[in-house]
């Protein structure tokens, strides 16, 4: 067990200790709350709309062949691979039509058989977020196609080409993107309740993504309502767009570092190398911190490599959202992590090392029935005081850190003497 001082565990107050057999009952309460009201939610919908639908031989036709098209995917997507990073793809094209085309019943079913097939043919997760996801995009399609039948009587008018149905379409499609976005990102949210909103909702590549597969949606819609073979036709351009989609986020996922989401080592360097050449050339400031989490070894030792990925993970998490969008962060092995801090002088540099000490420090993760706190040193260079290139800050920085940790861990340290202290711990500066 580690001190307290660097990780404590105290009563989380009811998480169930069957959290390792149960990877959902070792998640934030709330967190459990919303995925089961949602996962709930959908599945009174689907009973609803089943009860009350007259189903009919050419909707089961269209709703297994716009399945069959994303199985097709879905198999494209399992030759090519998909590791941990990899989250984007276009099966809305086809959840899109039978939202807008058949009676909601399908719209809400149609995620199920695909996000199994997701699980079996290309990479298994933890069950509930398969469960979570397809019920979350069941609901956000299911709502769309009910305000679409509520306004269009025909959904084959789509295949006419009148302007109402098509702009009604198109309404209906940002509607279902913005309510599976919502559902997600709440969930996201509650998950950690300390990350940005703006972290979970959309960024301008997320935008483009969304509009991408709203227009897809639609135009394969419409062809599917001028006739059902015509999908034959659509197929192709959609699996060669999933195809460039997948090969951009790879080269995303090759930057990164797939525990913590943030850059790692080779891909912080490149960048960092980057920020310091233009310093150079402008003139200006910049740090660079190294933080290391206190006595990680005793959190694996005590509670395990599972929760101290999720330490690494929550600590990544707080690190990012206490950071600029132009501060460089990445993990630089172990329980490391860098950041290199442009335009940043020796106050700014502490200030912004103190923030991320104490926000660390509030931070808290959920095992079994306790709760995993830990803190974290870190060492200061400045650029043109303590070097002038990104190896002479590395060494400069790693040598203050070796300070920090010899004089009792939990504090900031600089290579140099002349700044005192800012937080009352002892000699934080040497």
């Amino acid at each position: 067990m580690a001190a307290p001082s660097q990780t404590s565990a105290k009563p989380m107050g009811g998480t169930p200790a069957r959290g390792g057999r149960w990877p959902l009952l070792a998640q934030r309460r709330p967190l459990v709350l919303y995925l089961v009201a949602i996962v709930a939610l959908d599945l009174a919908a689907i009973g609803y709309f089943a009860a009350t639908t007259r189903f009919a031989v050419a909707d089961l036709a269209t709703f297994l062949a716009l399945t069959a098209c994303g199985a097709v995917c879905i198999e494209a997507t399992r030759r090519l691979g998909m590791p941990a990073g990899v989250h984007r793809d276009l099966l809305s094209a086809w959840w899109l039509p039978a939202a807008l085309l058949l009676p909601p019943v399908y719209a809400l079913v149609a995620p199920i058989p695909l996000q199994i097939l997701l699980q079996l043919r290309v990479r298994a997760t933890v069950a509930y977020r398969r469960v979570f996801s397809a019920a979350a995009i069941g609901l956000a399609a299911g709502t769309a196609s009910v305000a679409f039948h509520a306004r269009v009587a025909d959904p084959g008018e789509l295949g006419l080409g009148t302007g109402w149905p098509i702009v009604t379409a198109v309404a209906c499609a940002a509607m279902f993107t913005v309510l599976n976005t919502a559902l997600i990102a709440i969930a996201a949210h509650t998950a950690d309740p300390d990350s940005r909103w703006r972290d979970v909702l959309w960024d301008r590549e997320s935008l483009l993504l969304d509009a991408v597969e709203l227009c897809l949606g639609v135009s394969v819609a419409i062809l599917c309502g001028l006739n059902l073979a015509l999908l034959l036709l659509a197929l192709p351009p959609v699996m060669l767009l999933q195809r460039s989609l997948l090969h951009a986020q790879l080269q995303a996922a090759a930057r990164t570092d797939p525990k913590t989401g943030l850059l790692n080592a080779a891909a912080w360097q490149r960048e960092a190398d980057t920020e310091i050449v233009r310093a150079r050339r402008t003139g200006e400031m910049l740090a660079l911190l190294i933080v290391d989490i206190d006595h990680f070894k005793r959190v694996n030792d005590t509670y395990g490599h599972l929760v101290g990925d999720q330490v690494l993970i929550g600590v990544a998490a707080t690190l990012r959202s206490q950071l600029r969008d132009y501060d460089v962060v990445g993990r630089f092995g172990g329980e490391e992590f860098v950041v290199l801090l442009p335009r940043a002088d020796v106050a700014e540099a502490r200030r912004v090392a103190e923030r991320l000490r104490t926000r660390v420090g509030r931070m808290a993760v959920p095992v079994d029935d306790a709760m995993i706190t830990v803190t974290i040193s870190a060492g200061v260079a400045i650029m043109n005081m303590h070097g002038d290139d990104l190896i002479e800050l590395l060494a400069a920085a790693d040598l203050a850190l070796y300070r920090a940790k010899e004089l009792g861990r939990d504090r900031i340290c600089l290579p140099a003497t002349q700044n005192p202290p800012t937080d009352g711990k002892p000699a934080t500066a040497h």
